[in-house]
């Protein structure tokens, strides 16, 4: 069994990842950068190390963060979620230095990492995809021929995009031509190659996605889907599991589609492929996660499977400990990203002190958090603070738990989404359980109603902010 893992990460995941270890007898070694010296999993691991004042480029130097799980005596490295959890480098230098990569190996983060490759992979094994292009595209007169031909809107994509970056929809030729430079330009500086290609745009589709773990015994499970259709700018706000908007038939046929999928690229560890639902029923391959996902935990919460342990077992190379006909799930599991944001003044980022911090508890809450009372949360990163699961029963009973829980959580020194989510909560198009990812965009009313509530709290606020600025 592996016996110390460097966890290549930060924030709320690196703090999972330590938890993990803890319970299976792992010594966790957690890195940092200056300005993460007083962050939560520097103080949660059993050892950390300083990688250097910058705060970003310390967290992507694959070479330094290997040499120093040498250094430091780990047999293996989690790379956790962003950062270079996808970059293929680090996988390979892994395999070089005799470090476990807790992921797949790095010709299938290459290949499923090149949107291109991956709908090839796809096509071959009989996975439906959206139509588009085969290839990069050279310049914006091949986009624009091929635009008219399978027909406006259009999406503009980085090939080796993620995170909801490098993405433009085009629904004219002039909008075309405006938008791929644009493109180019953020493919090249967000993920170092200026490739982009193009497919239909599937308009105001349901986002669904489905957790496969594969071993390396040739054992490859689902479990189950998660709906991610709450989201903005093509960034995830909020995810359910399993998703209110499948029949159990859609939901076995998708499950198996995953499967499937993950079989023909020879796919291993923890991974996730997310799909398209269009207003016809019909699914299309979209991308392949080659990691763990942000909002793994709704899925642990409705099967009660550790996905981090298993990722650590496969690694280890154990063969899963679940068989297919032994995944169940059970009630409905709702994930909250709790960013660090001013909804009301068009998402802005708002860093700062927290001064008070409470997490919620009670039946089926669960918080996964990087921040406490006191803490910093630096401009660096990104703006997600901590997320808050909840579990219940029901659709109905899910939703007044997670309105329960915001409620219930308290983080006072920044500005939060938690109005902007109880808003959603309370609308009758959330609440039927039928949306899609145009949600957002059609119910701007909801931004405006998201206060923080009783005059109570903002006097606690302010006492708060005075006890910090006093030092007391």
């Amino acid at each position: 069994m592996i016996k110390k893992i460097l966890i290549a990460n930060r924030g709320e995941i690196a703090v999972r990842i330590v938890r993990a270890c803890s319970e299976l007898g792992i010594t966790s070694v957690a890195i940092y950068t200056d300005a993460d010296r007083h962050a939560l999993h520097v103080k949660k691991a059993d050892k950390a190390y300083n990688i250097g004042s910058d705060p970003v480029q310390g967290y992507l130097n694959a070479h330094n963060i290997v040499n120093l799980a040498v250094a430091s005596g780990c047999d293996a490295l989690h790379p956790g979620y962003g950062f270079l959890s996808e970059n293929p480098m680090l996988a390979e230098i892994c395999a070089r230095r005799g470090i476990k990569f807790i992921g797949p190996n790095a010709e299938v983060i290459r290949m499923m990492g090149d949107k291109i490759e991956a709908r090839k992979a796809m096509i071959k094994a009989g996975i439906p995809v959206i139509p588009g292009s085969e290839h990069n595209l050279e310049n914006v007169e091949e986009a624009r021929t091929l635009a008219n031909s399978i027909g406006y809107p259009v999406m503009l994509k980085a090939t080796n995009g993620g995170g909801g970056r490098g993405i433009r929809r085009c629904d004219s030729d002039a909008e075309l031509l405006k938008n791929f430079d644009r493109v180019v330009s953020e493919a090249g500086k967000a993920f170092g190659k200026p490739e982009v290609f193009l497919e239909k745009c599937v308009v105001n589709p349901k986002h669904i996605e489905v957790q496969v773990m594969a071993d390396t015994h040739g054992n490859t499970i689902h479990l189950f889907e998660r709906d991610c259709s709450i989201q903005r700018r093509n960034q995830k706000l909020i995810e359910i599991a399993p998703s209110p908007q499948l029949t159990e038939a859609q939901r076995q046929y998708i499950g198996k589609l995953a499967v499937r999928a993950a079989r023909a690229v020879g796919y291993t560890n923890a991974g996730t492929v997310e799909f398209l639902l269009d207003s016809d029923n019909q699914f299309y391959f979209m991308e392949m996660n080659t990691r763990l996902q942000v909002e793994h935990t709704i899925t642990e919460t409705i099967t009660g499977v550790d996905i981090v342990q298993e990722q650590i077992r496969i690694a280890a190379g154990y063969p899963l400990q679940y068989k297919q006909e032994d995944v169940h799930y059970r009630g409905f599991a709702m994930e909250f990203r709790i960013n660090a944001e001013d909804p009301k003044n068009g998402f802005l980022p708002s860093f700062g002190r927290i001064t008070r911090y409470y997490a919620p508890g009670g039946p089926g809450v669960r918080t996964d958090a990087a921040m406490y009372s006191g803490y910093v949360i630096p401009p660096y990163y990104d703006s997600m603070c901590a997320k808050l699961t909840v579990w219940n029963l029901s659709w109905e009973s899910v939703m007044e738990r997670g309105r329960r829980a915001l409620n219930d959580m308290v983080v006072y020194g920044v500005k939060t989404t938690i109005p902007y989510y109880l808003e959603i909560l309370k609308n009758p198009d959330f609440r039927s359980g039928r949306f899609n990812t145009s949600f957002v965009d059609t119910h701007p009313e909801l931004i405006n109603y998201a206060v923080r509530q009783p005059p109570e709290m903002i006097a606690a606020a302010i006492s708060a902010a005075i006890a910090a600025h006093n030092g007391l």
